[in-house]
């Protein structure tokens, strides 16, 4: 009867596992937006710096304002993925703990539980850094007045 019961803890803990495991999930697609928005400003940043020196005058200060806008979404989009990284580095800590405890008989809900708000802010923390860079990357648009009038 012991293995039984074994067995049925484990199935238990695994249950008890899934939430933070689907949260690595999604987790897991945010950083390949994140990395794919980081490729994205590092090729433009490229272009740009190519052109820079062939400028000059208001092209030039364009270049050089986009180049900073493009430094600063750089940034921003690295520390959304250093939050989104240390979220899911503890949301997974969460899932061992879980086992541990389970395994060894610890009584540390507690530990667990704060390991999990950790995770949570930090998410919290990256998304809101999402947020931010995708306004910034708004300033760079502008559509001509001349298009947005009516016919």
């Amino acid at each position: 009867m012991p293995s039984t019961l074994a067995l049925t803890t484990i199935a238990e803990t695994i249950q008890l596992s899934l939430s933070p495991v689907f949260m690595l999930a999604g987790i897991g697609a945010l950083l390949n937006v994140l990395a794919g928005r980081l490729s994205r400003v590092v090729d433009r940043a490229r272009a740009l710096e190519a052109l820079h020196p062939r400028t000059t005058g208001p092209e030039h200060d364009h270049h050089v304002w986009e180049l900073r806008l493009l430094d600063r979404r750089m940034s921003i989009i690295n520390l959304a993925l250093f939050l989104a990284v240390s979220s899911a580095v503890m949301t997974c800590l969460v899932v061992a703990l879980l086992f541990v405890a389970e395994l060894a008989k610890l009584h540390f809900g507690t530990i667990v539980a704060l390991a999990f708000i950790l995770a949570m802010v930090l998410l919290i923390a990256g998304l809101i850094s999402f947020m931010i860079e995708v306004r910034v990357s708004l300033k760079s648009i502008h559509i001509r007045p001349e298009l947005l009038e009516r016919d």
